[in-house]
């Protein structure tokens, strides 16, 4: 009997009972779709920390006063913030570290700021000109603050989008006007360009920049920073940077041996990693979840076509009197499991791809599709099909014509 035949009368056999099919598939339908949603899902997050990450500097290195704690997810919290990360430090590791191309020590924290009759929270961040280039943040509109006004300890700002909007409505009706921070005017010079949220869950946008000097004498008056963010070169030996970092602090701080870092060392793919393992999580319980779907869809291809043997044994027992054989009735239940299992699959994958893309089309989220993901997923369920309908196929024949004739 020709395949193209067998498949005809697993066909018209499955449509007979409709109901009873679609609850046979259904099973593989839910286990193929938390497979690959769950998949598809890790595999969007990754690359999206990936494009954060991209998106924060390239080879990105930071040292930050105080302790970092990372919470599961990819986010950070610092503790024990601590006031003893001089700005001495931070020129100390831009020269003395041959990896590092380029640096710029920061000052971040939250004040309230005035524009035109407006108030907000933004989070401030004194730095140095170079923090363009470390963290590949450009000036949408304007100007970034220049290394004379650094010296000259300027009242000039440049504002995140977010701020600039809520402040003056758009971007272009911020160049030139003045903001009030703690009771002073600065003079604002640019807008930056669009961020979003960096992998440590700060709202890049929120942010107003100013210059070093200007916060730590005529704002705040303070001798600590932060830390410093550092782009290194191409090539680098991260741990070999680490550990230079690591000794140097060591000794300007004077720790004794023993006495646990009162500073943190950050890059973007430790952040990743992180997120990674929470993904690594999820996967684990998307897959004992779509396991155990898998299993219940087995189980009900497996009771469905057992049915299906015992209703069609006068229908069996007609083909074996004209003449088919025992691999001929074998080969047709197979086929018959095979396609309830493969339909669910497919429906499965196809439910999948449509709501990837869909989610992909109404988020921000890149769009990742993984073949192999979709193609494992497919010829899995085609083969748990074929698993499932061998005992029912080899039950079919074993039935012989006289017992057929006999009821």
């Amino acid at each position: 009997m020709s395949a193209l035949l067998n498949m005809r009368i697993a066909y018209a056999s499955l449509t007979a009972r409709k109901l009873r099919t679609i609850l046979a598939m259904l099973g593989v339908f839910l286990g193929a779709l938390a497979f690959t949603g769950v998949q598809s899902v890790s595999d969007i997050m990754v690359r999206n920390a990936e494009i954060q990450a991209e998106k924060m500097g390239p080879n990105l290195f930071s040292v930050l006063a105080g302790r970092v704690r990372f919470r599961r997810g990819g986010g950070i919290q610092f503790s024990n913030f601590n006031t003893n990360f001089k700005l001495s430090d931070a020129v100390s590791i831009l020269d003395k570290i041959p990896a590092v191309a380029a640096g710029a020590p920061y000052i971040n924290l939250s004040l309230p700021v005035r524009g035109q009759g407006t108030v907000t929270n933004a989070l401030i961040t004194a730095t140095w000109p170079e923090y363009q280039q470390v963290r590949s943040f450009i000036p949408a509109y304007g100007r970034f603050f220049n290394l004379a006004e650094v010296r000259d300890k300027a009242r000039v700002v440049v504002l995140g989008r977010e701020i600039a909007d809520r402040l003056f409505g758009e971007p272009e009706a911020a160049l030139g006007k003045l903001v009030l921070i703690r009771g002073a005017g600065y003079r604002v010079l640019g807008v930056m360009e669009v961020k979003g949220q960096d992998l440590s869950g700060v709202n890049q946008d929120e942010q107003i920049f100013m210059p070093l000097s200007t916060y730590m004498r005529r704002a705040a008056n303070v001798d600590w920073i932060s830390g410093v963010s550092m782009s290194l070169a191409d090539g680098a030996d991260l741990e070999s940077v680490r550990e230079s970092v690591r000794s140097l602090m060591r000794e300007r701080h004077r720790l004794r041996p023993g006495v646990e870092d009162d500073f943190s060392m950050l890059e973007a793919k430790d952040v990743i990693q992180l997120q990674r393992e929470a993904l690594d999580l999820m996967q684990t319980l998307g897959l004992i979840s779509s396991s155990l779907s898998f299993a219940v869809g087995g189980m009900g291809i497996l009771s469905i076509m057992i049915l299906m043997v015992r209703a069609r044994r006068v229908e069996i027992g007609i083909r074996r009197a004209v003449g088919a054989r025992r691999s001929d009735i074998v080969r047709q239940f197979m086929y018959e499991a095979g396609m309830l299992s493969a339909c669910g699959g497919s429906a499965g994958v196809l439910v999948c791809l449509l709501g990837v893309l869909g989610f992909a089309g109404f988020t921000e989220y890149p769009l990742v599709l993984s073949s192999g993901v979709f193609g494992m997923t497919l010829v899995g369920s085609g083969v748990l099909g074929l698993f499932a309908g061998s005992y029912p196929a080899w039950q079919a024949s074993r039935i012989e014509i006289l017992d057929v004739l006999k009821s």
